[in-house]
């Protein structure tokens, strides 16, 4: 039997890489890029060692696995992986719950724009973020400290704003705590 192609233009079949616009495909056909990646998440070209490790497209973890990794990240600096592992939560919460991994999976992509040196950009994300976890409240699911999360997310924001913190190499994460002490 053989395997339908996924781009007619290129007879791409799945798990190929696109060879038109040179983008890597899963099994199923879909776009899934697996380029190695720098410290802040960005691309680098295939063959390059990558700096961080890549969560999978496909990962699972349970809330409080996702945020002990999650806060191991942020800890180290690593606010794009962060995000993956938060977004990996989201995927799987229960309908309640979505927003709240949403806006935090926001919130560290915010932090990731800031690192990236995308000043506009990350101070849009930190709010936004914040604007989904905080209706949550003090009892918010897991124990997460959604009232901490929002005040750092708009405090970096109104910095990055008012030219207080500059983006790129000195954007600290690990002041975006996750859980309540």
């Amino acid at each position: 039997m053989a395997t339908e192609p996924v781009n007619e233009h290129t007879d791409q079949l799945p798990g190929d890489r696109d060879r038109a616009g040179g983008r890597d495909r899963n099994v199923t056909g879909q776009a899934q890029n697996q380029r190695p990646r720098d410290r802040y998440g960005r691309p680098l070209p295939h063959g390059s060692e990558g700096e961080v490790e890549r969560v999978p497209d496909d990962a699972v973890f349970s809330a409080a696995e996702g945020l002990e990794e999650a806060q191991r990240l942020l800890d180290g600096g690593y606010a794009f992986t962060a995000h993956e592992v938060l977004e990996a939560v989201w995927k799987s919460s229960p309908d309640p719950e979505r927003e709240l991994w949403r806006g935090l999976a926001q919130t560290a992509v915010g932090v990731t724009h800031a690192q990236r040196g995308n000043r506009v950009g990350a101070a849009r994300l930190l709010r936004r973020g914040a604007d989904r976890v905080e209706p949550f409240g003090p009892d918010a699911p897991h124990g997460v400290d959604v009232a901490g999360v929002a005040a750092f997310a708009r405090s970096l924001a109104d910095d990055l704003d008012a030219g207080r913190a500059q983006p790129g190499e000195g954007v600290d994460p690990s002041g975006m705590r996750l859980l309540g002490r």
